[in-house]
């Protein structure tokens, strides 16, 4: 029995078959392209997109006995998506990134023309130009036709389609639209409708993993036999808590991507305040009866290839970045990066938001400057760390962590020495895959259930520990409490 797994990504996308205990079998990539408008604004090509996964099914199918394949899973970034006609399935509009702020305007409409706390408690979010319905408002300010006889699909949901022709959105996507009532588990038909927009613009909705259809012609001709069934397994951050087991309310991971983030596992509960205070998104999860939250950092891993940027790739490859940062003295380097490159989210959300460095010195040197941007984003994540465990009153006392930056060693001890947390570290390489598979697995019932599919793919040793020492530790939490926190803000003093 044989599963498929496919990720789309903000910096690539893959496509991986894996077997009933979580082995992957054969597995394949290509960078996500996104393109800039002559306006300025960033976008996708639909068909770039959709001949990039096709491509990989082909490859991957004709690497394995296809009709061991019982069902895909397919997982993405969360906001981003695209316009597509409801008979046709053709693209009117432009596949809007997550990233882009081209909806900042639209973003404060929405922001006035609503009660931000009310809003809160029905969507789990606070209004930003990333969310889906401030895409729709501008695409529709920019092309009034647009919308017409037209279904909002995100990057998973936009795939799902192409292989079953079923035009869906699934629980944990359709919490980032801020269009979503999540106690209802329905579209706020009302909330819709106050900004002229059509409510059948948004799609059927469903669980996570529910089983959409069986291939269409267009996916056997890739090598998909016709029984295969296809599922959107939701937003990427949240299907990968299974591949990591954070299944359980008070487990929590950190996924280090471009983007970073702190994921967390919750009972469904009636947001209020107290939540919305805490600048953490909350969603559906896909566990069943289970919410997610999460804070994170758009420029983590964006912030290390800014600085490759700006030096050279050639010249600072990520061998060159490991050597430099672990020449450095143990302790904080006394620098303070702020990682706002593309605003601040939680616990202080600021869009507006910039980065900076206090405290440079003459003394300073190239090392000092890698080791303390990983250290500025450690800070910010540890600045999370504490308000999720006074919101959910759930001590957190070890984090899993997954993805791109995970490979780099020196940052997940600097990490550790920050927190005082010891970071477990599984032997997964493509989580969000993993996880897509697994999620839409359990929909096709291959799985019990999350537990099941759990278990079905641990393995022993699969956790690497990665610890601090004491002195380290005592150190960076002077310099935390003493510097990160009180100039945190200031800065956002000043910015308001």
């Amino acid at each position: 029995m044989l599963f498929i797994g496919i990720d789309i990504g903000t910096t690539n996308s893959k496509v991986g078959i894996v077997d009933a205990h979580g082995r992957m079998v054969t597995l394949k990539s290509r960078p996500t392209v996104s393109h800039v408008h002559k306006e300025g604004f960033s976008y996708y090509e639909p068909e770039e997109i959709w001949g990039h996964i096709a491509n990989m099914l082909q490859e991957v199918t004709s690497e394995v006995d296809a009709s061991q394949i019982t069902s895909i899973g397919i997982t993405s970034m969360a906001e981003s998506g695209v316009i597509l006609h409801q008979v046709t399935g053709q693209p009117q509009s432009f596949f809007m990134p997550w990233f882009d702020t081209c909806s900042e305007e639209q973003s404060d409409r929405i922001a006035t023309g609503s009660d931000a706390l009310e809003r809160f408690t029905k969507t789990g979010l606070k209004i930003s130009f990333k969310m889906g319905l401030s895409k729709i408002l501008w695409i529709r300010d920019r092309d009034p036709e647009a919308l017409k006889d037209g279904k909002w699909v995100s990057v998973s949901g936009y795939i799902a389609y192409r292989l079953t022709g079923v035009m869906a959105c699934d629980y944990t996507l359709a919490t980032r639209t801020f269009a979503f009532d999540m106690e209802k588990k329905a579209w706020d038909t009302d909330f819709i409708r106050h900004f002229g927009i059509d409510p059948d613009v948004f799609p059927q909705v469903v669980p996570s993993g529910t089983p959409l259809g069986s291939v269409t012609a267009v996916g056997q001709a890739l090598g998909l036999p016709p029984h295969v069934s296809v599922a959107i397994a939701g937003h990427d951050h949240v299907s990968a808590a299974l591949a990591v087991g954070a299944i359980a309310p008070g487990d929590v991971y950190n996924s280090m991507g471009t983007a970073e983030t702190l994921v967390g596992i919750v009972r469904e509960q009636k947001l209020g305040e107290q939540e919305y205070q805490s600048g953490l998104g909350y969603g559906i999860h896909v566990v069943p009866g289970c919410y997610f939250w999460m804070g994170g950092n758009s420029a983590s891993g964006g912030s290390v290839e800014w600085i490759r940027d700006i030096v050279g790739r050639d010249t600072l490859n990520y061998d060159t970045v490991k050597q430099e940062v672990e020449s450095c003295e143990p302790g904080p380097t006394g620098i303070l990066y702020y990682p706002y490159l593309a605003g601040c989210g939680a616990p202080t959300p600021d869009t507006h938001a910039r980065a900076s460095f206090i405290g440079l010195a003459k003394n300073h040197k190239r090392p000092q400057l890698l080791k303390a941007i990983l250290e500025g984003t450690a800070y910010q994540q540890e600045y999370i760390r504490r308000r999720a465990e006074e919101i959910t009153r759930q001590p957190i006392h070890h984090v899993r962590v997954i993805g791109g930056g995970a490979r780099l060693e020196a940052w997940l001890r600097i990490k550790a020495a920050i927190s005082g947390v010891e970071f477990l570290l599984p032997n997964i390489d493509e989580a969000a895959l993993l996880g897509a598979a697994m999620v839409a697995a359990i929909g096709a019932q291959h799985y019990a259930n999350a537990s099941e599919a759990v278990s079905a793919v641990q393995q022993e040793g699969q956790l690497r520990r990665i610890s601090y020492e004491e002195q380290e530790h005592e150190a960076y939490q002077q310099f935390f409490h003493h510097k990160f926190v009180p100039i945190q803000a200031q800065l956002r003093n000043w910015r308001t």
